[in-house]
């Protein structure tokens, strides 16, 4: 019996990589990624409800976008004051080299720093834009002088507190996304809102 399974999901495993490689998102697609991206947690039956197809479906659907990377992943959103992070920051940072060992060398570093929430490689006279949260004004004081300024190969920081934030929207503009089912030319795709959990 364990082996008959054992088959069976090879076989599930076989048939899930050549969907992939001709899957092309449609509107049943967007439907399932608007309801996950305004509650990771709902169940597959309320997706499927959501996106007008039954649950088995549903569920091959949401994997295979899983499995090509389209969602990458489920987290909490959290309010980082309840915790007792009171400061946000966006640090604009010039490095002295921009040679790609340079770059990667200060990327790897940021990936490591708990503080740096997001780090941005940018085009123009900024090489990097960093999104960072501290508990209050001297742990970014900190953070900039004792970390930033004394890494190797910072030549420059500049940095602009978050007064407070008018929209934080997870995810991509899904209505605005190209998708293989046709839709009327140049028009946006218009999603209800997701039901309330």
């Amino acid at each position: 019996m364990a082996r008959h399974r054992a088959g069976s999901e090879n076989a599930e495993r076989a048939r899930g990589t050549s969907v992939m490689r001709t899957h092309a998102v449609d509107t049943v697609d967007l439907r399932i990624l608007h309801i996950l991206l305004a509650n990771g947690r709902a169940t597959n039956v309320e997706i499927a409800a959501f996106a007008n197809v039954t649950a088995p479906p549903t569920l091959r659907r949401t994997r295979t976008l899983e499995d090509q990377g389209i969602i990458r992943g489920y987290h909490a959103a959290l309010d980082g004051r309840k915790l007792g992070f009171e400061v946000m920051a966006f640090i604009q940072v010039r490095l002295a080299s921009q040679s790609s060992d340079h770059m990667r060398r200060f990327e790897d570093m940021m990936s490591r720093l708990p503080d740096v929430r997001g780090c941005h490689a940018l085009s123009g006279h900024r090489d990097f834009l960093l999104k960072c949260i501290f508990r209050d004004l001297a742990a970014s004081q900190h953070f900039v002088t004792d970390t930033l300024l004394k890494t190797d190969n910072v030549a420059s920081v500049t940095t602009a507190f978050c007064i407070h934030v008018t929209k934080d929207a997870p995810g991509v503009p899904l209505a605005l996304a190209d998708v293989a089912a046709p839709l009327p030319a140049r028009r946006k795709l218009k999603l209800p809102p997701p039901p309330r959990s």
